[in-house]
């Protein structure tokens, strides 16, 4: 398996729904439960924070063909 700071945006999503699957599992244990809980906040915030610095690269096409950063409008 790839280094999880390597892995897509997808991959992580990937792997968040396979942690939350096997926590729906009733043959899961309370503490494996908890152990999966703790992997998937620690995946989600890694990946928020992947999100944010991934939007703070959109740039916007001009019309005239030229990038500039993109600015949310107010």
């Amino acid at each position: 398996m790839a280094n999880k700071k390597d892995l897509t945006i997808e991959e992580r999503f990937e792997q968040l729904e396979a942690i939350a699957e096997q926590m729906e599992d009733p043959k899961v244990g309370l503490e494996d439960s908890f152990s999966l809980y703790e992997q998937g906040m620690k995946l989600l915030k890694e990946t928020s924070e992947r999100i944010e610095a991934v939007a703070g690269r959109v740039e916007k096409l001009e019309a005239d063909g030229s990038l500039s950063d993109f600015e949310e409008e107010a």
